[in-house]
């Protein structure tokens, strides 16, 4: 099935500026092995730069411009944010991959989902809402108001789905008191690793009483992963819609995604090297979820310390309930501290250097004092 989407892009790359000269004329192959030795990585790098080079858009456009009514971008956390369009055909491919989600997470039609985030130009959950309606759930968009505008919203209206990322979703317990009075029975959470970390899906959970289901994507694939419920350590992968590899595996199995997106034509991607590192489980999971980013790996002191791995360690700790880590020089010559609202403080400093074998100065600062954040959180600082 995957070879004969495969050549079907291939063959429908041929108006298609960006590929046409990366391809040179490749428009079939025989296996899937031929396609990853002939066709060459793409990377947010050549992105970036083919969309300065032909504003605004850039070239990586099959049809022309008038075909695509759909526009989004990236969220800029790793760099200059990128723009997305998307044709009819790609938008409905999009939502087909967000309805697959849906089905995974056992949310069943006449059921209520919150959006509790405003609707941006980021693609996330804009296919999940849009996805959720063709599927008959009922949408409650909570836009445009204050956070304790939407934990009065949800008190009323009782949903049973909550739809954001980890970190705002332990910022509206925080809020709520009583989370678990809300009535939510699922946390569908994406756009940090939190969803897959064991600590942090606990502390979601106790919170709200609920079932948290991880969700992995970007605005230049779409949803690509889900919860395996049956295993919650797990990420299933949707290889209906995505060729996937690992590459530069290190000697635990952990090596970079990489992606190529099988339906979406009109804005394609092959053997996209997305920096996000995971480990293969089978044919068809991620063992532990997106365990980071290629490009978030901080040396201390010969150490490599990964976001995720941190917060984890930050979330076993009882009565923090936010931090905030400051990166300070380069290289290996990194140090690293954190500064943490709640009680805590010295507990955490003891259990970093248990883990990571460093001492990692802790320090409590009082309350509001850190920022709160609705979308992807930045608390790793470099200064």
């Amino acid at each position: 099935m995957q070879l004969d989407q495969i050549n079907q892009l291939l063959s429908a790359l041929a108006t298609n500026p960006f590929y046409q000269g990366k391809l040179a004329g490749l428009t079939k192959v025989s296996s899937l092995a031929e396609f990853s030795e002939r066709v060459p990585f793409t990377t947010k790098a050549e992105l970036a730069a083919d969309q300065l080079a032909h504003p605004p858009y850039g070239s990586n456009l099959t049809y022309p411009l008038e075909s695509y009514a759909h526009f989004h971008q990236t969220s800029g956390t790793s760099g200059e944010a990128m723009r997305w369009l998307d044709d009819a055909e790609g938008w409905n491919w999009l939502c087909k991959n967000w309805e697959w989600v849906w089905e995974k997470a056992g949310v069943r039609r006449g059921q209520a989902a919150f959006f509790p985030f405003s609707f941006g130009p980021f693609l996330g959950f804009w296919s999940g809402f849009q996805s959720a309606q063709s599927l008959g759930i009922r949408t409650i968009p909570a836009g445009g108001m204050s956070s304790e505008n939407r934990v009065k919203m949800m008190e009323r209206l009782r949903p049973e789905v909550l739809c954001c990322t980890p970190t705002y979703a332990l910022y509206l317990a925080e809020i709520a008191g009583k989370a678990a009075d809300l009535g939510v029975k699922k946390i569908i959470v994406a756009g940090e690793p939190g969803g897959s970390l064991p600590e942090v899906r606990a502390r979601l959970s106790e919170a709200w009483n609920a079932e948290v289901i991880d969700h992995h994507g970007m605005t230049e694939t779409g949803p690509v992963t889900v919860t395996d419920r049956d295993d919650p350590s797990r990420l299933l992968v949707r290889h209906e819609a995505y060729f996937c590899e690992v590459i530069n595996e290190d000697e635990k199995g952990v090596g970079e995604l990489v992606l190529t997106t099988l339906g979406r034509y009109g804005s394609p991607l092959l053997r996209y090297r997305t920096g996000d590192l995971v480990m293969p489980d089978g044919d068809f999971a991620l063992k532990g979820g997106i365990i980071g980013r290629a490009d978030d790996m901080v040396v201390v002191r010969g150490v490599n310390l990964y976001p995720g791995a941190v917060e984890e360690v930050v979330r076993s700790v009882c009565g923090i309930s936010e931090y905030e880590v400051v990166v300070e020089g380069g290289g290996a010559m990194s140090e690293v501290r954190l500064s943490v609202e709640g009680k805590g403080a010295e507990e955490l400093q003891r259990r970093l250097q248990e883990v990571f074998h460093l001492r990692i100065p802790v320090v409590e600062v009082p309350a509001g004092t850190l920022e709160r954040f609705e979308m992807k959180s930045k608390r790793w600082v470099q200064k």
